[in-house]
């Protein structure tokens, strides 16, 4: 299970909304202000991402949180949205140019681009439609695993602000 923590900001039947801030290894590297990394998270400054999970244990707006999703499912999700659009690009520009190009007396490297760009089409066509099948399936939705502390007493939030 692949962990990480986050601040709930809604809650709903069965569910909740929470935040999570992206991170990255630049606070503990010795080279912190003279890597690339590091410039492009200065240049982009700290975003946030709020994600729709599942709620097992009751959580209330302020809570922070652990959620997890599994292994596998990030992994096979992971090969989806990389490599299938990628490899039917690349099979598609080869077969452009090997058989296309041929048969219909077609410069190669045109008839490669152009098949190329098909099969990058059809490789996305395809992974919008994973997505859509897989949004449905409960092993690649996260789930919150815990609560990290309770949320202050009597309602009151006190939001923490970055200066």
């Amino acid at each position: 299970m692949i962990e990480e923590r986050a601040i709930v900001e809604r809650t709903g039947e069965g569910v909740a909304w929470v935040r999570t801030g992206r991170k990255s290894a630049c606070s503990g590297c010795s080279l912190n202000k003279g890597c690339g990394v590091s410039v492009l998270e200065r240049m982009l400054g700290e975003r946030s991402t709020t994600l729709r999970v599942v709620d097992p244990v009751s959580v209330r707006r302020g809570d922070e949180v652990v959620i997890g999703i599994d292994e596998q499912a990030l992994v096979r999700g992971s090969l989806a949205v990389y490599i299938v659009p990628l490899v039917a690009m690349i099979l598609s520009a080869v077969a452009g140019s090997t058989l296309l190009a041929p048969g219909l007396g077609l410069p190669a490297e045109g008839s490669s681009i152009v098949a190329g760009l098909l099969g990058l089409a059809g490789g996305l066509l395809w992974l919008s439609r994973f997505s859509r099948r897989i949004g449905r399936d409960a092993r690649y939705r996260p789930i919150i695993l815990r609560k990290v502390q309770q949320a202050p007493t009597a309602g009151r939030y006190i939001p923490v602000v970055r200066i």
